[in-house]
């Protein structure tokens, strides 16, 4: 079919308009890869595939004004005609991609803000002051009313706190090994809240042993064998500011999960044991957990003398002053934070509030530990990925009802304690569908899904701050494609990352 030009052009351009068609049909456009006017559907994807990434270049180079500007103008008849519109919108490519929503993922807005999301740039939100309500997020009530919806102050808390536990993660893996001839020093750990000062190591000795062979046959991994190792730290607030925005001084524990071979043998020692403090044989606790819990090392105190001390020593240093007490943990140092909870709620005449913020904690004990801690005033928020198989253990794998109904008779049946807030792997945008087990209880992935939840019936907000930057590094296998290969058109290799401190945002939330 030919186009009649001359009806539409002046006669004197005629010649200059039919050269240049020519030479236009020998051109390949940047965003067309081929020629060809008809394409077989197999290679349909893959051309779209390669259309988006020409067009990405295309809009990184160009110096234009944002292409999502619009620009009103007015028409002979009056009308009102949009000029520069987004020109992802125009060419619609949702309707050629619909599963990518392209249109959406791939616009320069959304590109500058996953380019934030990416690095390690931090978003800093302000802090509410929470003087006036701070029991409240604390736990007094159980933080009914404040889960779903998930309350911004409380997220902020949340992952705050899951933070602490992050530097107790990195305070280990830098210096692992402990000497067995002498006392350790003490130990330096790089906080994420500058507010807060660190008072005191923490260690737990592990009553079984491995044979004195396996050192010598493995003389570089003696960390892993060691009986004793460093688990965490005491944590002061020792900022005015800070403490007037809290509404009072916030004494930190924080516990990491399991990192050597002797925890784990303590792991899978199930068996219920009675509590020693108590005088009800109904109350138990699981056997390894109490063992590196009670058990003494070479050098060093349990950790139960340890925590007890320290806690004692700051609730007479700052006598007369409101304090709380808040004890957080990851896996292994979420079950050790209740240990700790039960030990301290009773050591002193006047202890301040005690909470507990735990991150993919197993169950601990039976019925009559969780009546023991309520009876005690002990609140706990338990932070529950759906996916994540250690907050089904210790115990039988069968429905969490069978397991209450097994609880009313049953001292010897494992069961949770406190309230929960359950997040889902599968609700991240970022994260694959079909993640492995070690994603679904990694502390990162926790706190990602924790900083982009929002309720039950809208599981992960749009506006998110967490910086994905850590998330990529250590579950890069993990995220969605979309997202790996676009930090690496970002120059953020994987292999370039260096975190002397856990990458994580101040205060994220709104």
């Amino acid at each position: 079919m030919m186009i009649g030009v001359g009806l539409t052009l002046p006669a004197h351009n005629l010649n200059v308009f039919n050269a240049r068609r020519a030479s236009f049909k020998c051109q390949k456009s940047p965003l067309n890869p081929t020629s060809r006017t008809h394409v077989s559907s197999a290679s349909s994807t893959e051309l779209t595939r390669e259309t988006l990434s020409n067009l990405e270049k295309l809009l990184q180079k160009s110096n234009q004004p944002d292409p999502e500007r619009v620009v009103k103008t007015s028409t002979s008849n009056g009308s009102i005609e949009t000029k520069g519109k987004g020109l992802l919108e125009g060419l619609n490519l949702s309707r050629i991609w619909p599963e990518m929503k392209a249109a959406e993922e791939m616009s320069p807005r959304h590109l500058n803000r996953l380019q934030r999301l990416l690095s390690k740039t931090m978003e800093y939100s302000p802090r509410n002051n929470l003087g006036s309500r701070w029991r409240e997020y604390h736990g007094c009530n159980d933080w009914s009313g404040l889960l779903d919806p998930l309350d911004e102050n409380l997220r902020r808390e949340v992952v705050r706190y899951g933070e602490f536990v992050q530097a107790a993660y990195h305070g280990f893996h830098s210096n692992p090994a402990m000497s067995t001839d002498e006392a350790p020093l003490p130990r330096h750990v790089a906080l994420p809240d500058r507010s807060y000062k660190v008072t005191k190591s923490l260690y737990t000795t592990s009553s079984v042993g491995l044979p004195k062979w396996v050192d010598d046959v493995a003389p570089d991994l003696g960390w892993m064998t060691q009986r004793s190792s460093w688990i965490g730290y005491v944590a002061v607030c020792d900022d005015k500011r800070e403490i007037h925005r809290m509404g009072r001084r916030d004494i930190v524990i924080a516990l990491r999960g399991t990192a050597t071979c002797m925890e784990w043998a303590e792991n899978f020692r199930a068996q219920l044991d009675q509590i020693p403090e108590s005088d009800d044989p109904t109350q138990r606790v699981e056997r390894g957990f109490l063992s590196l819990h009670k058990t003494r090392g070479a050098h060093v105190p349990s950790l139960a003398e340890l925590v007890v001390e320290e806690v004692q020593r700051l609730i007479e240093m700052y006598k007369g002053e409101p304090l709380s007490i808040t004890i957080t943990g990851h896996s292994l140092g979420a079950a050790l934070s209740l240990l700790v909870a039960d030990e301290i709620s009773s050591c002193a005449p006047h202890v301040p509030p005690v909470a507990v913020f735990s991150f993919g904690g197993p169950r601990v004990g039976n019925k009559g530990f969780v009546e023991r801690l309520n009876k005690k005033n002990v609140k706990v928020l338990r932070i529950v990925n759906n996916q994540d198989l250690i907050t089904k253990v210790p115990g039988i794998f069968i429905g969490e009802k069978v397991q209450q109904q097994q609880q009313q008779d049953n001292p010897w049946t494992y069961s949770h304690v406190g309230t929960e807030l359950r997040v889902d792997t599968k609700m991240s945008p970022y994260l694959k569908s079909n993640v492995d087990i070690a994603c679904c209880h990694d502390l990162e992935a926790y706190l990602h899904l924790v900083d982009g939840y929002l309720s039950s019936k809208c599981p992960f907000r749009s506006n998110a701050k967490r910086s994905l930057a850590k998330l990529l590094h250590d579950q890069g296998s993990n995220v969605k494609q979309l997202y790996t290969h676009k930090a690496l058109s970002l120059n953020l290799e994987r292999d370039r990352f260096s975190f002397p401190m856990p990458s994580c945002l101040p205060s994220p939330s709104q």
